[in-house]
């Protein structure tokens, strides 16, 4: 062995690694792969670097490197030796045993089904009209943004109570919410988390138990169902009526109720008053906790803003959840839920657990944005953006569409409904291959229908590139 080691090494002097590093990862290696057997020995120290034609202290760092990592045994006056009783697999892996063995990984049914999922949908390369669920960052202020971020950066050494939830933006967000969209309560149930989503992922978990009876709309939401299932739910589609989410009474009374009351998606549809006040009546009676998704209540075109679900009565069931990412744009991700006083600190307990944290600094920012009345100023400039976009859009589909199209037209948000009669799925990858991107009705769909439709939005596109895209749509529809 003494004679054979040095020629099983190979040492690079021009390398990028140090000759330590390198010894010590081939030494390592040997020994992995059995050609250092259990209770050999290795040479001196001083006869390994003559060979190797290193110094003894290159060698010397590699074997106690190697003893600490439990490779080597090392004893006063002795040689090393290659730890006995090793039990290591020296099989050389390969990139294909690689592959077998993640396919014989077990997986959750959760995990197991994800490649089956339409939600959500994913667009490679840069956004394109008519993408939905995106606002135009051209036209956000980042001037003052970015005025905001520096503020707050600087501020951050001088922080020394860091709550997970930050109090500023809490309170400026509640003056909003009350004031906009009719929410009653106290900034301290405001919860500050990375996405609208994670704030449906925390409350599906911590209302439901596995087995639990939740409701969602169809069409509807996909991250709600994704969610929900997650969690364990058995999900139940409830179909839509002119007013909305369909009432029934069934036998298994839901546990949660997730709705889009202030614009249904994807139809784009209002909830009346009427209907409201029956749905939490319901909520009531059965004992169901309702999740008010107002991911783009903000904007509304035809009449004043309708108060929130979560306003019309003093109800401890109703979560409300909100995101920033759809009134500022997209790299703003945050989102908040507004929970009942009394599930506060559960709430904020599973928040730490289930690591849903974001930066102080950019709550600090978002404070100051809001605060500042940069926030509501950007709102409303981009209200009478998108209501112009809304009508072009309606405009153009009509022209290059004529009858193909039957289009709900909606009083608010940021996207529209187009109804069709053809696949909406070959439809919809045939628009991709032209660069108009949509989603296809009867992805959003989640019980036994013939409904065909494509979800196009309009907020991000400016008239030159809605009259473009719709062009393209015509003559793919025709």
């Amino acid at each position: 062995m003494d004679d054979l080691l040095p020629g099983m090494l190979d040492l690079a002097r021009d390398g990028g690694d140090t000759l330590t590093r390198q010894l010590t990862d081939q030494l390592r290696d040997l020994i992995i792969r059995g050609r250092l057997a259990p209770g050999q020995r290795l040479p001196s120290s001083r006869q390994l670097a003559q060979s190797l034609d290193v110094s003894r202290n290159t060698v010397s760092f590699a074997i106690e490197q190697l003893a600490a990592e439990g490779y080597l045994s090392l004893s006063a006056g002795r040689r090393p030796m290659v730890a006995a009783g090793l039990s290591l697999d020296r099989r050389r892996i390969s990139p294909q045993g690689n592959r077998a063995a993640s396919a014989r990984l077990s997986l959750s049914a959760w995990a197991g089904s994800l490649h089956r999922a339409s939600w959500p949908p994913v667009h490679d390369g840069r956004p394109r009209p008519f993408q939905p669920g995106l606002a135009d960052e051209r036209e956000f202020p980042h001037d003052v943004w970015s005025r905001c971020l520096r503020r707050a950066a600087r501020n951050a050494p001088l922080r020394r109570d860091r709550p997970i939830n930050h109090p500023p933006l809490q309170e400026a967000l509640l003056g909003h919410l009350v004031v906009h969209r009719g929410i009653k309560a106290k900034a301290s149930q405001i919860l500050i988390l990375p996405t609208a989503q994670s704030g449906l992922t925390l409350a599906a978990n911590v209302l439901l138990e596995r087995g639990d009876h939740a409701w969602i709309e169809s069409p509807g939401y996909g991250g709600a169902n994704v969610a929900l299932h997650a969690a364990g739910a058995v999900v139940s589609a409830m179909p839509l009526d002119a007013q909305g989410m369909a009432i029934s009474s069934p036998r298994d009374a839901p546990r949660l109720i997730f709705v889009t009351p202030s614009h249904q998606y994807p139809t784009g549809r209002l909830m009346p008053i009427g209907r409201r006040l029956e749905l939490l009546r319901f909520a009531e009676t059965t004992g169901a906790c309702i999740i008010e998704d107002d991911y783009d209540g903000e904007f509304h075109y035809e009449a004043r803003p309708v108060a929130a679900l979560q306003g019309l009565a003093a109800s401890p069931r109703v979560f409300y959840l909100g995101t920033f990412s759809k009134a500022t744009y997209a790299d703003i991700r945050f989102g908040y839920l507004v929970v009942p006083e009394a599930l506060i600190d559960v709430f904020e307990i599973a928040q730490r657990h289930m690591g849903m944290l974001t930066s102080i600094t950019m709550q600090d920012a978002l404070a100051e944005f809001i605060g500042a009345g940069a926030y509501l100023g950007h709102i409303r400039r981009m209200t009478r953006l998108y209501k112009g976009r809304r009508d072009r859009m309606l405009q153009a589909l009509a022209a290059e569409a004529g009858d193909r199209l039957s289009i709900e037209v909606p009083a608010g948000g940021m996207q529209l409904l187009a109804r069709c009669q053809t696949n909406d799925r070959q439809l919809s990858a045939r628009l991709l291959e032209a660069g108009v991107v949509s989603r296809p009705l009867s992805n959003m769909l989640y019980h036994r229908t013939g409904e065909q439709g494509l979800f196009l939005g309009f907020a991000a596109w400016n008239e030159k590139e809605i009259d473009q895209a719709a062009r393209i749509l015509g003559r793919i529809v025709r």
